[in-house]
């Protein structure tokens, strides 16, 4: 399986950020990690091996990237407005760094499908329904969709317009809920085992469906605890059947 590691100095985060690039072709997924992980996580967990088959086939090309978010919501000796600000700096670079770099190792036209497993999940569903004139979906496992369930409390305008919980049901702009009506793949999975939450799923289910939002929610059994085996066997799954 071809693999590279790529980085550059990120002027929007004011560090070195790495990113690891798996296959040839296919479309592009976006991992994002879980919790305070970086972009070997993915790889030490598994998830890349099990993804081999597709990505040797041609079928996916993936791309994981670092995450901030112990500089961000899970850093307590922050200040939560500072958190906010950094959480904006980690989309402008997701935006505005990581996706140039995707389109230029695939075709301009690629579809990027972004994907995480818990806190990775709530990343990956805010990048996709916020800008999907960038992304052509999300395969979100085992998250919660409300970002105050990291805030500690703290709650502003950055913090609503990262929580799909609070702005998806305000959505009015009918260019971009058309785009997202229109995408096809939007896939919520989650376990119903130790430390899942599938009521976090179910409410943003509920929310997407009320928008006119086609979607899956996929409620896995009670034997899918919130673990690295659950998503093991989630992602190849969608990959198989969806993609």
């Amino acid at each position: 399986m071809k693999r590279e590691i790529h980085n550059w100095f990120s002027p929007r985060l004011n560090k070195n950020m790495e990113i690891a690039m798996y296959g040839h072709f296919g479309f592009a997924l976006l991992m994002l990690p879980t919790a305070a992980a970086d972009y070997l996580e993915y790889e030490r967990f598994h998830l890349i091996s099990v993804l081999e088959p597709y990505i040797e086939a041609g079928k996916v090309k993936v791309f994981s990237i670092n995450s901030i978010n112990s500089e961000a919501w899970l850093n307590n000796r922050m200040h939560p407005r500072h958190k906010a600000i950094r959480h904006q700096q980690f989309n402008a670079y997701v935006e505005n760094e990581v996706v140039p770099f995707i389109r230029t190792h695939t075709s301009h036209d690629t579809n990027i499908i972004t994907t995480g497993a818990s806190l990775g999940a709530l990343h990956a569903a805010n990048m996709f329904f916020r800008r999907p004139d960038l992304f052509g979906g999300t395969i979100a496992m085992s998250g919660v969709y409300d970002l105050t369930s990291y805030t500690k409390g703290y709650f502003d305008e950055d913090v609503y317009f990262n929580s799909p919980c609070h702005y998806l049901p305000n959505l009015s702009d009918h260019t971009t809920l058309e785009r997202l009506r229109k995408s096809g793949h939007v896939h919520i999975l989650t376990g119903s085992g130790d430390y899942e939450d599938p009521e976090g799923s179910r409410r943003l289910s509920n929310i997407l469906t009320a928008k006119g939002i086609n979607h899956d929610l996929d409620i896995w059994g009670h034997d899918m605890r919130h673990d690295w085996p659950t998503w093991r066997s989630m992602l190849p799954y969608v990959i198989d059947k969806k993609f």
